[in-house]
């Protein structure tokens, strides 16, 4: 329960979110620097720890969904408040992060543990005020986003404009609204008439840092698609499509499996994106849909080893990547 499952900074880096796999958040504050000591070296403590999810059972499919925490996304901080949405394979969440550190005291009509006067005993007209308190940081729930998804959801991603997000399955993409909680919009569908025709599905899907109508998302083909919502509601067409072409010299049984990708984002600027697969990183650029710029080769060493990563399943494990906030 205590295994890390997704990873998450928020847009500043002062805060970082983990969720695991007994549907837990913890979320670490970056020390502060001050003047009677020197800058650390990004040391992270505790801030707030929370229970996101709980484990439930689908009774119509028969299937306990897991409590798993699979992504996390921090919204842009508006306020004093932090909000941050948090998913399992089913249910969407928006948390909202804040923090107390004073109290009002010298109510009329309750006494200083919280319980009511009897009318008759209040004798004089008192002036709540404010006392300090120790720091209290409070997680609270303030939105549900649920039954949208047939599949397990593999990623969510909040849009420039700050009211919409998106979240993906293996099969559909979703459009919400963060006030609206009881209705999406599909804006993606890949599921044929016939299931045995299926060859691809959704691995990653990720909106435009800048431009609110453009996302991607990947396949399990090693394919990425940029889509643009002004071109119709329902986006079975996309604009670009991303595809580095196969060596033939270099084919083997395990080539579809490695090329699968696990995770796609933006760079800030939006001129860029990156991909990760099973033994390599890849930055693409916007303008060259036929082939990466740039190919990082992450674990090469594992590349004579595929054949027992395949027998004990290890070969269909995600990783997730993150560009540097000064990219």
């Amino acid at each position: 329960a205590d295994i890390i499952s997704t990873v998450e900074f928020n847009y500043t880096g002062d805060l970082l979110a983990t969720g695991d796999k007994g549907g837990r958040v913890v979320i670490f504050q970056r020390e502060q620097e001050t003047k009677s000591r020197p800058p650390s070296r990004g040391e992270y403590n505790v801030y707030s720890t929370f229970q996101s999810h709980e484990p439930e059972f689908d009774y119509l499919k028969s299937l306990e969904i897991e409590e798993k925490i699979n992504k996390i996304r921090w919204l842009p901080q508006q306020n004093a408040a932090h909000f941050l949405l948090s998913t399992n394979d089913k249910t969407i969440k928006l948390w909202k992060i804040s923090e107390r550190d004073k109290r009002a005291e010298g109510y009329n009509l309750k006494d200083e543990d919280g319980r009511l006067r009897e009318p008759f005993r209040v004798t004089e007209l008192r002036v709540p005020t404010l006392k300090p308190m120790d720091l209290m940081v409070e997680a609270s729930p303030r939105r549900t986003f649920a039954n949208a998804h047939t599949y397990h959801i593999n990623s969510i991603s909040v849009n420039s404009d700050y009211a919409t997000y998106l979240s993906a399955d293996d099969l559909r993409i979703n459009l919400w609204h963060l006030e609206v909680t009881n209705r999406s919009f599909n804006i993606v569908d890949i599921k044929p008439a016939n299931m045995e025709e299926l060859t691809e599905v959704i691995t990653a899907a990720e909106f435009h840092p800048h431009h609110c109508n453009v996302f991607v998302y990947s396949s399990s083909k090693g394919t990425i698609r940029l889509c643009d919502m002004r071109s119709s509601a329902l986006c079975d067409q996309h604009s670009k499509f991303f595809e580095e072409p196969e060596d033939p010299s270099s084919r083997s049984f395990f080539s579809e499996i490695i090329s699968s990708i696990s995770d796609v984002k933006f760079s800030h600027s939006g001129r860029y994106m990156m991909t990760r697969d099973y033994l390599s990183v890849k930055v693409w650029d916007l303008n060259m849909e036929n082939r990466p710029v740039e190919t990082y080769q992450v674990h090469e060493y594992l590349r004579s080893k595929l054949c027992s990563l395949y027998e004990n399943d290890c070969i269909f494990d995600k990783f997730e990547c993150c560009w540097n906030g000064s990219d």
